[in-house]
């Protein structure tokens, strides 16, 4: 149970009485108004005010923030933009929420070597910005990228629309640097192609800010493509558009993106952008093709005959660099277009097989008609990342708890067509009691094991590695049931 108000005040009086002297004043909330705008990230359906907020400056101050909560047994949430949709950076009721938020300079930028050297707090698109000049830019492009974090990034192992050709966060990052959860400075990979010692680059990317607080990131940059052209291509059937997309990938062709939009996710972009969609089609495709001006001419020759083979009713070249960034505006903007349609929505983030987009896309058809909710979706469908946007009104809690099983239904149907629970957006504690179908007992354990081995009191981002056993029987017995223990009843790992 949370502590009574006695006890909390007097444990908040020992964490501040702590922290104070490791921070400027200003660098150090505790009283309720400041500290409830940290209160939940993307994911609103879940809140929590956290005890403290710490917002350091330095690395020094990031290291003596964590050796002390660490010698108080306080829990601690590192937090970048808040733009996670999985509830990440939910924060703990009785720990110290860890705000990176300061560290947003971008130390160097080699456009020899191609890389970037840039603290967590730096916006994704920033990084872009400031290699622009040298013809180079980072590839990874969330659709949050204009405010997103490069530590947040790290942490879920984002994607992005040009994820296919280009790869994840993963795929370009060279070097982390970060803290562990008793202030131990720690580095993975290197700038270098190799690192001496255990190669654990690819454990921390992703890790959801559970085994370290990423403070410094290095990057690869890439050129700027001479010339890029996107295609629109539409489709009256959903099985048709999902077709098109296996087709372009099994024709050997791999774009710089796939994007799908369904007909509902369409006009609600279209209204918003109005960036040339048609609105008679139940899907469109965006296409695209980078490099220089020969081999995108080839590549759109290509990609157009397998549409039109795969039975596109329309396909629209984009005729120029404004146009090309007006398709690809609609998309970037399906998230908020969203909010236009409902008070609130719920993103889900899975995966599936390329070849099953059609049948994934009518079971949630159904899943509307059984939850009496309704549902838009988006995929990154090159690569079977998809993102179905739930729409309900939070003010509702029996739509709340139908809008948890509509997407407790998805991830679990995603599970069965061979895919997995999560692309991109991570668990966070929205997923929790889903990792029961996807992983085994002894798979959750190794995870409990890792999670031991970097983080053995369990304080750094705490409830959030493993449901726990309870969550997974219950789970089996209501089969898709979601729902979120009372932070103080989760144990720390």
């Amino acid at each position: 149970m949370t502590a009574p108000p006695a006890d909390r005040a007097q444990h908040l009086a020992r964490v501040v009485a702590a922290l104070e002297p490791l921070l400027p004043a200003h660098a150090l909330l505790w009283q309720r108004e400041d500290t409830v705008p940290y209160e939940c990230d993307g994911l609103t359906a879940y809140r929590q005010v956290p005890l403290a907020v710490a917002l350091p400056e330095t690395e020094d101050q990031v290291a003596a923030v964590l050796k002390a909560c660490h010698g108080l047994g306080v829990p601690v949430v590192a937090r970048g933009a808040g733009t996670g949709l999985s509830g990440g950076a939910l924060p703990h009721a009785l720990g110290v929420t860890l705000s990176l938020a300061r560290f947003n300079r971008i130390v160097d930028v080699d456009p020899v070597a191609r890389t970037a050297v840039v603290q967590c707090g730096v916006r994704n698109l920033a990084i872009s910005e400031a290699a622009a000049p040298h013809g180079l830019y980072y590839a990874p492009d969330p659709s949050s990228q204009i405010a997103c974090t490069i530590g947040g990034n790290v942490a879920e192992n984002s994607g992005g629309v040009h994820c296919l050709k280009y790869g994840l966060t993963l795929h370009n990052v060279l070097r982390v640097r970060g803290f562990t959860a008793d202030g131990e400075l720690v580095e993975f990979g290197s700038g270098a192609l190799d690192c001496p010692g255990l190669d654990l680059l690819t454990l921390v990317v992703g890790s959801e800010g559970m085994l370290a607080v990423i403070t410094e990131v290095t990057v690869k940059l890439v050129p700027r493509p001479v010339v890029a052209r996107c295609i629109m291509a539409s489709f009256d059937d959903l099985r048709k558009a999902g077709a098109a997309v296996a087709n372009v990938i099994a024709a050997g062709i791999i774009p710089a993106g796939l994007e799908m939009m369904d007909k509902p996710m369409t006009a609600a972009v279209e209204d918003f952008v109005h960036a040339g969609y048609d609105l008679d089609a139940a899907a469109i495709l965006l296409c695209e093709s980078d490099g220089t001006p020969e081999e995108v001419a080839e590549e759109i020759d290509r990609m157009l005959e397998v549409m039109i083979t795969s039975g596109a009713t329309r396909a629209e070249v984009s005729r120029d660099e404004a146009q090309r960034l007006r398709f690809w505006s609609g998309r970037k903007n399906a998230f908020p277009a969203s909010g236009r349609m409902s008070p609130d929505y719920m993103c889900m983030d899975s995966t599936i097989p390329r070849h099953r987009l059609a049948d994934m896309l009518q079971a949630i058809a159904g899943m509307e008609t059984k939850y009496g909710l309704r549902c838009a979706n988006v995929f990154h469908a090159g690569d079977g990342n998809l993102h179905p946007l739930i729409l309900y009104d939070a003010n509702d809690p029996d739509q709340l708890h139908r809008c948890e099983l509509f997407g407790a239904d998805i991830l679990e149907t995603s599970v069965a067509m061979g895919g997995t629970v999560t692309g991109e957006h991570g668990v966070g504690v929205e997923k929790l009691s889903s990792m029961c179908v996807q992983f085994s007992p002894a798979e959750r354990e190794r995870m409990l094991a890792l999670k031991h081995a970097f983080d053995p009191e369990g304080l750094l981002n705490p409830g959030k590695v493993i449901p726990t056993l309870n969550r997974c029987a219950e789970y089996g017995k209501m089969h898709v049931r979601r729902g979120l223990l009372a932070f103080a009843e989760i144990p720390r790992f």
